[in-house]
């Protein structure tokens, strides 16, 4: 069974930094696509990045570019965002998600509470 845990949220003061992770079971990350996505109350849903399964190729809403990154390892079977110069409208539950290139199937991990906060 597909699951996807992230963890490395938690509050920090803007300006800084986070790293957050994504740990896929029962996954082969080349044969998805995986996303960091991010909700704040009241807001609808962001697709905040995404990185393609083979050609690992990154794209990026234009609210993060130029202080996220998002990349994967394929042999821990984890996707990382790493997230820079936050802003307190980078408060949201971030979440990662595994979509397959060729067949209909996407899975979806529970959270992380990012807080930005001084």
């Amino acid at each position: 069974q597909v699951q996807l845990v992230e963890s490395g949220g938690g509050l920090v003061p803007p300006g800084g930094s986070l790293r957050l992770s994504c740990v896929g079971t029962a996954i082969s990350f080349n044969e998805y696509v995986m996303s960091w996505h991010r909700q704040a109350p009241g807001k609808e849903r962001e697709l905040v990045a995404s990185i393609t399964g083979t050609s690992s190729t990154p794209t990026y809403a234009d609210s993060v570019k130029g202080r996220f990154t998002i990349s994967k390892d394929n042999d821990k079977r984890t996707v990382y965002l790493q997230t820079n110069s936050l802003k307190p409208e980078d408060t949201a539950v971030y979440r990662c998600s595994a979509r397959h290139l060729f067949r209909r199937a996407e899975y979806w991990g529970q959270g992380t509470q990012v807080t930005v906060s001084s």
